[in-house]
């Protein structure tokens, strides 16, 4: 589980991403991140640490810029370090991506992508978004992240940011939450509420398979198709202390009604597509060694 966050529109980005990213730290903490568009390239600034870390790093030196992302990170791939911190870019820094949740196939797709020539910084399986990206590139950025939607599997919510096309940023999301608050010439993404409730009550909450376009004027939602969609507008009504609760009156109760999705997410990746096999390729467990078991603890 990771915490993400986005910002277009006329202030300093970087202000509400750090103020976002706060409020999703209990999302993870291993590393944070943020990328600015500052007009001519985007900057990326990441450390390993809570977010107070990141916060040092850049404290007498703020990225300036109207557009960015961030990211609040739980590892599952790749150790917690600085190299493996969110946002990840692709060969050329031009496309930049903060991912919360599993790419199952990240590992086929990697060994094809070193093969044409790109050259991997981290650990992870989100670097190979940005990658793809980059290598799927057709001058249209939303076109081309519908390609890359297309040949990943996993779950996801995804945020995409480029130096090509600046005056936007893309999302969507597969099983993992994703919501849109709608501002005033400006408009934010984050994984919850909590992170926006602050800056707007006006929210678009995306489904799976719905991607958003979203700009400092405009917000445009479509499915994976790119047919439009119609979203209706839900007001957030709870105050701060609730937002984080998830509208629920306790934190227990809303613990308890998460464990289904709390049980989906952990066991998601382990389950093969036909239903039939759990997946551990990575312990190389065989069913003999399996069966030498008499005892758990």
């Amino acid at each position: 589980m990771c915490g993400i966050v986005g910002y277009v529109g006329d202030k300093q980005a970087a202000n509400f991403l750090l103020e976002g990213l706060s409020k999703l730290e209990y999302r993870g903490y291993d590393s944070a991140g943020i990328a600015v568009y500052d007009g001519n390239h985007i900057r990326v600034e990441k450390s390993v640490g809570r977010l107070s870390a990141l916060r040092d790093k850049i404290k007498d030196d703020m990225p300036k810029g109207t557009m960015g992302i961030g990211h609040t990170r739980w590892a599952t791939h790749g150790r917690p370090s600085d190299r493996n911190a969110h946002p990840h870019t692709d060969c050329t820094g031009d496309f930049v991506v903060v991912h919360n949740g599993i790419i199952e196939n990240y590992l086929a797709l990697k060994e094809e992508l070193i093969e044409k020539g790109h050259v991997f910084k981290s650990e992870t399986d989100t670097e190979v978004v940005a990658h793809l990206l980059e290598e799927v590139y057709n001058g249209d950025f939303v076109s081309s992240v519908r390609e890359v939607l297309h040949r990943i599997e996993g779950s996801y919510s995804l945020v995409f940011m480029s130096k090509r096309e600046p005056d936007k940023l893309i999302c969507t999301k597969q099983d993992n939450p994703l919501v849109i608050g709608i501002g005033e010439g400006e408009n934010f993404i984050a994984s919850d509420i909590p992170a926006i409730i602050s800056r707007t009550r006006r929210t678009y909450i995306l489904n799976d398979g719905e991607l958003a376009v979203v700009t400092k004027d405009a917000i445009k939602i479509t499915n994976r198709r790119g047919e439009p969609v119609t979203k209706k507008v839900f007001e957030v009504n709870w105050n701060a202390e609730a937002a984080e609760k998830g509208g629920y009156e306790h934190f227990m109760l809303k613990e308890i009604n998460e464990q289904p999705k709390a049980v989906r997410d952990t066991m998601s990746q382990r389950i093969a597509k036909d239903g039939k096999s759990i997946v551990m390729n990575e312990l190389k467990w065989d069913a003999d060694y399996l069966n030498s078991f008499n005892k758990i603890y």
